[in-house]
């Protein structure tokens, strides 16, 4: 083994799969070197205890299970709501802005162990690597990296098991053979990608859908909800305070029980190609039409237009994997200021699929009902201020037009 390659202690990501277990098991076959598992509960909605019993099986002595769902819903998912991010128009980012709390952690345990690397098991062909290694770099430029994908010779499902089934490891008997789609889940979105998704032309299966009924099997009454904010962040439901873990929950239950957040995406990776995904965000898609709703009668519009015209450069920022570059800390720092009051409640309405705002109210409204009332506004508007309004801001488009015309001739 090379200099550059010698590792003697890493933290793996490890989520107690058959990817990562054979990793694991590659590590230390490969680098001979001691590993650390870190696993993350972002609220997945599987038992992670599994996991420490097949680390405990490879011999591991630090196993790091952590609870991350209040940390990640509070300082990721709601930072990026206030922003009102969304990539190429539709896609809420649920894969992406868990990555960085991931790569947090995986450095910080590293510093905490003594150990020398970090590993992950993306592909080299997602967009996962970058965001994760963007991370690592950001967070301790001299940590070493291990991306097994990028270095081993099991290019293939069937090379896997053959390793599982060689060293022992457990596989789950649905992973004997190819799997139908690989999926990614987390508090805000579940992902499903890959195998019967791979031809765009075709309709996704119903199976595929976990976190949502259909749209057509959705109950036939509207459900109404009452989402309260405090600077930009949901902060109650129906008037219960709740956790921003705890509110997402909730909302991922009603959004999902009403057919809403369900997406079929062709995607541009930051890699270059072109991939389809499936996702349901259930809870989310419900928070940002709500979120919007509150800034409409607290926000100045100068603030608003100028959050949608920087909202895609961030939303790509996070996709890409920048999430700890300074100029996304920068664009943070813009939009937070721009939440200091957009508090107040929102209602919505939940039917078969879709959320409308139907109510908003602020005690920082800037809606000024004497000033648009059709009725008489006891001098609040004077009409006639309009012409002059009006007539400046044509004066370049009638000189323009003089100009043209007098060409012409």
């Amino acid at each position: 083994m090379s200099a550059e390659k010698s590792v003697k202690k890493v933290v793996l990501a490890y989520s107690g799969g058959l990817d990562t277990s054979v990793i694991l098991k590659w590590l230390q076959e490969t680098y001979g070197c001691e590993v650390v598992t870190f696993t993350a509960d972002l609220g997945q909605g599987e038992e992670l205890e599994p996991a420490r019993k097949k680390a405990e099986m490879f011999g591991v002595k630090e196993i790091y299970i952590e609870d991350l769902r209040e940390t990640f819903v509070r300082d990721y998912v709601f930072p990026m709501f206030r922003a009102n991010a969304v990539y190429e128009g539709v896609y809420l980012l649920g894969t992406s802005i868990a990555r960085p709390l991931i790569a947090k952690r995986q450095i910080e345990i590293a510093h905490e162990t003594g150990a020398d690397a970090v590993c992950h098991g993306s592909t080299g062909k997602g967009n996962d690597q970058v965001r994760f290694e963007l991370g690592y770099g950001a967070l301790d430029p001299d940590i070493k990296i291990i991306a097994p994908w990028r270095e081993w010779d099991l290019t293939s499902r069937t090379k896997l098991i053959e390793f599982a089934e060689k060293h022992q490891i457990p596989i789950a008997k649905d992973k004997r053979g190819e799997a139908p789609f690989s999926v990614d889940a987390n508090l805000l979105h579940i992902s499903a990608e890959g195998k019967v998704l791979e031809d765009p032309a075709e309709e996704a299966p119903e199976y595929v859908y976990s976190r949502s009924v259909s749209p057509e099997e959705a109950p036939d009454k509207p459900t109404y909800v009452e989402i309260g904010f405090e600077k930009g962040d949901a902060v109650s439901i129906d008037g219960e305070k709740l956790s921003p873990a705890a509110l997402l929950t909730k909302l991922n239950k009603l959004g999902g029980d009403n057919g809403i957040g369900r997406l079929d995406l062709l995607e541009n990776r930051f890699v270059g190609m072109k991939s389809r995904g499936i996702y349901e965000t259930p809870g989310g898609t419900v928070l940002l039409a709500a979120h919007r709703g509150m800034e409409s009668i607290s926000l100045d519009r100068g603030a608003a237009h100028l959050k949608d015209e920087i909202m895609p450069r961030y939303a790509e920022l996070i996709y890409n994997g920048f999430w700890w570059s300074p100029e996304r800390e920068m664009l943070q720092a813009l939009i937070d200021k721009s939440q200091e009051m957009v508090t107040g409640s929102v209602r919505v309405k939940l039917y078969k699929g879709s959320v409308a705002v139907v109510g908003r109210s602020s005690p920082y409204s800037l809606y000024s009902e004497q000033h648009v009332t059709f009725e008489e506004d006891a001098g609040a508007y004077d009409q006639k201020d309009a012409s002059g309004f009006i007539r400046l801001n044509a004066l370049r488009l009638r000189l323009l037009a003089a100009r043209n015309k007098r060409v012409a001739k």
